[in-house]
Protein backbone atom coordinates (compact mmCIF):
# COMPACT_ATOMS: atom_id res chain seq x y z
CA UNK A 1 0.00 0.00 0.00
CA UNK A 2 2.75 2.50 0.68
CA UNK A 3 4.54 1.70 -2.54
CA UNK A 4 1.38 2.83 -4.35
CA UNK A 5 1.29 5.79 -2.53
CA UNK A 6 4.83 6.08 -3.30
CA UNK A 7 4.23 6.07 -6.87
CA UNK A 8 1.05 8.13 -7.00
CA UNK A 9 3.29 11.08 -5.17
CA UNK A 10 6.33 10.48 -7.33
CA UNK A 11 4.38 10.81 -10.31
CA UNK A 12 2.52 13.99 -9.06
CA UNK A 13 5.95 15.41 -8.20
CA UNK A 14 7.38 14.37 -11.68
CA UNK A 15 4.25 16.28 -13.39
CA UNK A 16 4.96 19.34 -11.26
CA UNK A 17 8.59 19.11 -12.13
CA UNK A 18 8.09 18.40 -15.85
CA UNK A 19 5.31 21.23 -16.23
CA UNK A 20 7.94 23.70 -13.80
CA UNK A 21 11.27 22.93 -16.68
CA UNK A 22 8.54 23.24 -19.38
CA UNK A 23 7.91 26.93 -18.65
CA UNK A 24 11.73 27.38 -17.88
CA UNK A 25 12.59 26.30 -21.14
CA UNK A 26 10.28 28.61 -22.91
CA UNK A 27 11.07 31.48 -20.88
CA UNK A 28 14.80 30.94 -22.59
CA UNK A 29 13.42 29.95 -25.88
CA UNK A 30 10.80 33.25 -25.71
CA UNK A 31 12.24 36.21 -23.71
CA UNK A 32 10.44 39.31 -24.13
CA UNK A 33 12.36 42.66 -24.34
CA UNK A 34 12.40 44.33 -20.85
CA UNK A 35 11.52 48.41 -21.16
CA UNK A 36 15.01 50.30 -19.54
CA UNK A 37 12.16 52.58 -18.36
CA UNK A 38 9.06 51.86 -17.14
CA UNK A 39 5.61 53.76 -18.69
CA UNK A 40 5.93 56.36 -20.91
CA UNK A 41 6.44 60.33 -20.30
CA UNK A 42 3.47 62.44 -20.67
CA UNK A 43 3.80 65.91 -22.14
CA UNK A 44 2.68 68.51 -19.46
CA UNK A 45 -0.64 69.93 -19.29
CA UNK A 46 0.39 73.38 -19.92
CA UNK A 47 2.52 72.31 -23.31
CA UNK A 48 -0.07 70.11 -24.56
CA UNK A 49 -2.75 72.47 -24.09
CA UNK A 50 -0.39 75.10 -25.96
CA UNK A 51 0.33 72.99 -28.89
CA UNK A 52 -2.91 72.71 -29.07
CA UNK A 53 -4.14 75.84 -29.22
CA UNK A 54 -1.36 76.33 -32.08
CA UNK A 55 -2.22 73.77 -34.28
CA UNK A 56 -6.09 74.77 -34.74
CA UNK A 57 -5.96 77.37 -36.87
CA UNK A 58 -8.22 80.25 -36.04
CA UNK A 59 -11.56 80.46 -37.28
CA UNK A 60 -12.75 82.76 -40.08
CA UNK A 61 -15.38 85.36 -39.64
CA UNK A 62 -18.46 85.06 -40.16
CA UNK A 63 -18.49 87.51 -43.17
CA UNK A 64 -15.78 85.78 -44.87
CA UNK A 65 -17.51 82.56 -44.97
CA UNK A 66 -20.46 83.79 -46.31
CA UNK A 67 -18.59 85.31 -49.30
CA UNK A 68 -17.29 82.67 -50.55
CA UNK A 69 -20.40 79.93 -49.48
CA UNK A 70 -22.31 77.87 -51.76
CA UNK A 71 -26.31 78.21 -52.17
CA UNK A 72 -26.29 75.40 -53.91
CA UNK A 73 -24.64 72.99 -51.53
CA UNK A 74 -26.95 74.45 -48.92
CA UNK A 75 -30.26 73.59 -50.56
CA UNK A 76 -28.95 70.24 -50.63
CA UNK A 77 -27.47 70.43 -46.96
CA UNK A 78 -31.11 71.57 -45.52
CA UNK A 79 -32.98 67.95 -47.31
CA UNK A 80 -32.84 66.69 -44.02
CA UNK A 81 -34.33 69.74 -42.11
CA UNK A 82 -37.68 68.62 -45.10
CA UNK A 83 -39.01 66.66 -42.36
CA UNK A 84 -39.65 69.11 -40.18
CA UNK A 85 -39.51 73.02 -42.03
CA UNK A 86 -41.19 74.06 -45.36
CA UNK A 87 -39.25 76.12 -47.38
CA UNK A 88 -41.62 77.22 -50.02
CA UNK A 89 -43.67 80.88 -50.20
CA UNK A 90 -45.60 81.24 -48.11
CA UNK A 91 -44.74 78.32 -46.25
CA UNK A 92 -46.94 75.65 -44.00
CA UNK A 93 -45.84 75.21 -40.15
CA UNK A 94 -44.68 71.39 -39.85
CA UNK A 95 -42.71 70.41 -36.84
CA UNK A 96 -40.77 73.53 -37.03
CA UNK A 97 -42.00 77.06 -38.50
CA UNK A 98 -41.28 77.48 -42.15
CA UNK A 99 -38.02 78.99 -42.95
CA UNK A 100 -38.72 80.84 -46.33
CA UNK A 101 -37.87 84.90 -45.68
CA UNK A 102 -36.19 84.00 -41.99
CA UNK A 103 -33.04 85.68 -42.76
CA UNK A 104 -33.78 89.19 -41.02
CA UNK A 105 -37.14 88.84 -39.33
CA UNK A 106 -37.92 88.51 -35.67
CA UNK A 107 -37.95 85.46 -34.00
CA UNK A 108 -40.63 83.43 -32.71
CA UNK A 109 -42.83 85.41 -35.48
CA UNK A 110 -44.67 83.00 -37.57
CA UNK A 111 -48.91 83.42 -36.55
CA UNK A 112 -50.23 80.22 -35.68
CA UNK A 113 -47.30 78.28 -34.58
CA UNK A 114 -46.49 77.07 -30.77
CA UNK A 115 -43.30 78.44 -29.83
CA UNK A 116 -40.75 77.21 -26.74
CA UNK A 117 -41.32 79.83 -24.13
CA UNK A 118 -37.24 80.00 -24.40
CA UNK A 119 -37.67 81.09 -27.87
CA UNK A 120 -40.12 83.71 -27.23
CA UNK A 121 -38.21 85.09 -24.57
CA UNK A 122 -35.17 85.25 -26.50
CA UNK A 123 -35.91 88.27 -28.76
CA UNK A 124 -34.17 89.67 -31.64
CA UNK A 125 -33.99 89.36 -35.17
CA UNK A 126 -32.59 85.82 -37.02
CA UNK A 127 -29.53 88.18 -38.31
CA UNK A 128 -26.99 85.66 -39.86
CA UNK A 129 -24.87 85.68 -36.43
CA UNK A 130 -27.79 85.04 -34.71
CA UNK A 131 -28.72 81.96 -37.27
CA UNK A 132 -25.06 80.77 -37.24
CA UNK A 133 -24.76 80.52 -33.33
CA UNK A 134 -28.38 78.78 -33.64
CA UNK A 135 -27.49 76.28 -36.51
CA UNK A 136 -24.55 75.61 -34.52
CA UNK A 137 -25.81 74.59 -31.29
CA UNK A 138 -29.43 75.16 -30.96
CA UNK A 139 -29.78 73.58 -27.32
CA UNK A 140 -27.00 76.09 -26.30
CA UNK A 141 -28.14 78.44 -28.25
CA UNK A 142 -31.78 78.54 -26.25
CA UNK A 143 -31.60 75.97 -23.60
CA UNK A 144 -35.11 74.69 -23.91
CA UNK A 145 -35.93 74.75 -27.22
CA UNK A 146 -37.97 72.55 -29.15
CA UNK A 147 -35.57 72.19 -32.04
CA UNK A 148 -34.42 68.35 -32.37
CA UNK A 149 -31.74 69.17 -34.60
CA UNK A 150 -28.33 68.56 -32.70
CA UNK A 151 -26.36 71.33 -34.13
CA UNK A 152 -24.10 71.66 -37.74
CA UNK A 153 -20.32 71.95 -36.64
CA UNK A 154 -18.82 72.60 -39.46
CA UNK A 155 -18.25 76.43 -40.47
CA UNK A 156 -18.06 75.88 -44.17
CA UNK A 157 -21.28 74.24 -44.48
CA UNK A 158 -22.96 76.55 -41.91
CA UNK A 159 -22.27 79.73 -44.04
CA UNK A 160 -23.61 76.90 -47.67
CA UNK A 161 -26.90 76.95 -44.87
CA UNK A 162 -26.85 80.52 -44.32
CA UNK A 163 -26.28 81.28 -48.15
CA UNK A 164 -29.08 78.69 -49.28
CA UNK A 165 -31.61 80.67 -46.51
CA UNK A 166 -30.60 84.23 -47.32
CA UNK A 167 -32.32 83.06 -51.18
CA UNK A 168 -35.36 82.14 -49.59
CA UNK A 169 -36.82 85.51 -49.83
CA UNK A 170 -38.77 88.42 -52.23
CA UNK A 171 -35.18 90.41 -51.74
CA UNK A 172 -32.50 88.84 -49.70
CA UNK A 173 -31.04 90.55 -47.39
CA UNK A 174 -27.65 92.07 -48.11
CA UNK A 175 -24.96 89.77 -47.16
CA UNK A 176 -22.36 91.37 -44.34
CA UNK A 177 -18.80 92.94 -45.63
CA UNK A 178 -16.15 91.24 -44.58
CA UNK A 179 -13.75 93.85 -42.38
CA UNK A 180 -10.09 94.00 -43.53
CA UNK A 181 -7.83 92.21 -41.39
CA UNK A 182 -5.44 94.26 -38.94
CA UNK A 183 -2.74 93.63 -41.08
CA UNK A 184 -4.13 94.67 -44.65
CA UNK A 185 -5.27 98.14 -42.19
CA UNK A 186 -1.61 98.45 -41.21
CA UNK A 187 -0.32 98.71 -44.70
CA UNK A 188 -0.04 101.94 -45.79
CA UNK A 189 -0.88 102.88 -49.55
CA UNK A 190 1.40 102.49 -51.99
CA UNK A 191 1.04 106.63 -52.54
CA UNK A 192 2.36 107.06 -49.17
CA UNK A 193 5.16 104.65 -49.43
CA UNK A 194 6.32 106.51 -52.75
CA UNK A 195 5.61 109.82 -50.62
CA UNK A 196 8.03 108.62 -47.69
CA UNK A 197 10.74 108.14 -50.16
CA UNK A 198 10.82 111.12 -51.28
Amino acid sequence: MNMEINKMAGALLGSLLGVMGLGMFSDVLYAPDHMKKAGYDLPAGEAASGKAAAAKPAAEPLPVLLAKADAKKGESLVKPCMACHDFTKPGVAKVGPPLYGVVGRPKAHVAGFAYSDPMKAKGGDWSFDELNKFIADPKKDIAGTKMAFAGEKDDGKRADIIAYLRTLADSPVPLPKAEAKPAEAAKPADGAKAAEHK
